[in-house]
């Protein structure tokens, strides 16, 4: 299993890290004031808060919220 991207926008995580770093996101919040991203299902908010923490990008087990609190 390979997971990479918020699958309700298609946007992988490595382009998100990319804008986040141009732009000196460090919260989901302030990433979704550049994209549309994690507006819909929410299942990609831990994914997207653990790539910001770490810079990982492509994950291969599932997380939770739990995973990655807010």
């Amino acid at each position: 299993m390979q997971i990479d991207r918020c699958y309700c926008f298609q946007q992988t995580f490595a382009a998100l890290r990319a804008l986040a770093r141009a732009h000196g996101v460090q919260d989901l919040q302030g990433l979704q004031q550049h994209v549309d991203v994690g507006l819909r299902c929410g299942l990609c908010h831990p994914y997207i808060r653990r790539m910001l923490r770490t810079g990982e990008t492509v994950f291969h087990t599932i997380l939770t919220e739990a995973d990655e609190p807010a």
